[in-house]
C-alpha cells in the first residue's frame, strides 16, 4: 500500500464532500428565498388610522361546529399605532388591548340607502 496515494485520495474525497455540502447549502438558501417570496405575496398590507372602526379575526373559532359562522368579531376602534405592525384597539365592554395588525380588517359602515325601489317588468313578447 502506498500511504501517500491513499492520503491524496482521502484529501480529494474530503474536498468533494465540502463541495457537496456547499452546493446543498446554496440549494437550501434558494429554496428558502422562494418560499419567503410566495408567502409574502399573500400578506395583505393594510393601513389603519387612529379612530377607525375595525373587525378582529377570531382564530380560536376553528373547532366550532357551525361551519358558516363568521370568524370576524366585534366592532373595535383603533386607539394607537405601535411599532412592528402592532395596533392597540378598544371595545366598549372588552376594554383596550394590543393585537397584530394582520388580524384586523376595515369595517365599512352601511351607507346604503334604506329606501326601496320597485321596477315594473313588462310581459314577455
Amino acid at each position: 500500500m502506498d500511504l501517500k496515494a491513499v492520503g491524496e485520495k482521502r484529501l480529494l474525497q474530503l474536498n468533494e464532500l465540502d463541495e457537496f455540502w456547499m452546493e446543498a447549502y446554496e440549494n437550501a438558501r434558494i429554496y428558502k428565498e422562494g418560499t419567503k417570496k410566495r408567502h409574502d405575496m399573500h400578506i395583505q398590507r393594510r393601513e389603519f388610522e387612529v379612530g377607525q372602526k375595525v373587525l378582529l379575526y377570531n382564530s380560536r373559532l376553528k373547532l366550532s361546529p357551525e361551519k358558516l359562522r363568521t370568524r370576524w368579531s366585534g366592532l373595535y376602534t383603533v386607539t394607537k399605532m405601535l411599532p412592528y405592525g402592532a395596533i392597540e384597539v378598544s371595545h366598549e365592554t372588552k376594554g383596550t388591548f394590543t393585537v397584530n395588525g394582520q388580524r384586523l380588517k376595515h369595517y365599512w359602515d352601511s351607507d346604503f340607502s334604506k329606501q326601496k325601489s320597485t321596477v315594473q317588468l313588462g310581459t314577455p313578447k
